[in-house]
């Protein structure tokens, strides 16, 4: 098949995006497919495969800020997407991340344009990415999240924020943009210090989204299940050697722990299964997706997110929860390409 993986893109999480489209690439031209790679920022005109996975070798501690991120254009995606470089393609593999890949935005254009893509659709990317209509969804089709309010830019002050964080989810209390992932933009406010950490926090989130999202912070254990077809894989527990899991922890080696698959009673472990196929459903996915998850000390779970086009990093959950079922990775490409089309 003639592939184009689309990469790079201009979220914050664009290194990302490369790190994964890199092991894409070289998985697909394993499989022998014909793998042309694009990274819309670059509009029509597109400089060799090897300087575009290039560009970043290595994913930085720090993901790209605000003010670098403006100095892409998206009027050169529009220009991608609509020249001949999509002439006689097959299917296009998304190894985009964030916003203007995995928001939907990119899958309209790509539906306009009459391509094939791997992945979820449109509506469905949408309301994945939005974190807070994803959590009413998850209230709807009964899949326990933790408790949440939403802030909005230009309207809201500190000590509003703090009666409402108090009032319903107490301290600690996770700060984060409603359409980032990969932990852009996220802080945990602890209690006792919120007086100095939440007016740093929204600021941080302000600068990424006007709509930041302030949610119960749930102790405990760091869960994540792919979805592959209608097939939930083994469970994978994530451990950080310190702190959270955050974005330096996420694409750091060495810095996180993996256990897949977790250990845990069968029958919880079936539950959290279940569960995270309903998630998947409730926001009607479609091939694959990653469904995020905290369990407290009792037992109890709760559904964070899921991601429509999560990593494919050699750090990624969903090739390490899909090696775990013997899937290796260039079969796991094959399998997504497949239930795409």
């Amino acid at each position: 098949m003639r592939v184009i993986v689309l990469t790079g893109g201009v979220s914050s999480e664009r290194n990302v995006s490369i790190a994964s489209s890199r092991a894409i690439a070289k998985g697909l031209k394993e499989s022998g497919h014909e793998v042309i790679v694009v990274d819309p920022i670059y509009g029509a005109i597109q400089p060799p495969e090897e300087d575009i996975l290039n560009v970043r070798p290595v994913i930085g501690k720090e993901f790209p800020t605000a003010e670098e991120l403006m100095a892409y254009s998206n009027r050169k995606v529009i220009e991608c997407v609509s020249s001949d470089l999509f002439d006689n393609i097959d299917i296009v593999f998304l190894g985009l991340h964030g916003k203007f890949g995995e928001d939907g935005k990119i899958q309209s254009l790509l539906e306009m344009r009459g391509v094939k893509y791997t992945g979820s659709g449109v509506t469905s990317s949408a309301m994945a990415m939005d974190k807070n209509i994803s959590k009413v969804m998850f209230n709807h089709f009964g899949v326990p999240t933790p408790n949440w309010f939403m802030v909005e830019k230009g309207n809201y002050s500190f000590n509003h924020v703090d009666e409402k964080v108090n009032a319903y989810i107490d301290y600690p209390a996770v700060v984060k943009p409603n359409d980032e992932g990969s932990t852009v933009g996220l802080s945990i406010v602890q209690p006792d210090v919120e007086d100095m950490q939440l007016t740093s926090a929204l600021e941080l989130a302000f600068k990424y989204t006007d709509s930041v999202m302030i949610e119960q912070f749930i102790p405990g254990r760091e869960l994540t299940v792919a979805i592959l077809g209608d097939e939930p894989l083994p469970i994978v527990e994530i451990k950080p050697n310190d702190g959270f899991y955050d974005y330096e922890h996420k694409y750091t080696s060495g810095r996180t722990e993996y256990f897949c698959p977790a250990e845990m009673h069968e029958d919880l472990c079936q539950k959290i299964q279940n569960n995270a196929l309903v998630a998947h459903r409730a926001l009607q996915c479609k091939a694959y997706s990653r469904v995020d998850y905290r369990l407290n000390d009792n037992n109890e779970f709760y559904c964070l997110e899921v991601n429509t086009l999560p990593g494919m990093t050699e750090l990624s959950l969903v090739p390490k929860a899909a090696k775990a079922r013997g899937i290796g990775f260039s079969e796991l490409l094959n399998k997504i390409i497949e239930l795409s089309i």
